[in-house]
């Protein structure tokens, strides 16, 4: 069941990305869309990362 779920989000990543370049090479409208949603969930994601990696930075500093 978890290797379905995983396939699903490999599938829609990849589905993103493409709709990305097709965007970008001047695709229809709702091509253009989900490239906006793609990027942003990849920038929310960026973001979290980056937000994590500061706390933990925090953390073990703290420690010291």
């Amino acid at each position: 069941m978890v290797g379905l779920v995983l396939l699903g989000v490999l599938v829609l990543a990849a589905g993103g990305c493409a709709c990305v370049v097709w965007a970008e090479r001047g695709g229809p409208r709702w091509v253009r869309g989900v490239a906006t949603v793609t990027l942003a969930a990849s920038e929310l994601v960026r973001r979290s990362e980056k937000n994590r990696r500061r706390s933990l930075n925090r953390t073990t500093s703290d420690g010291e």
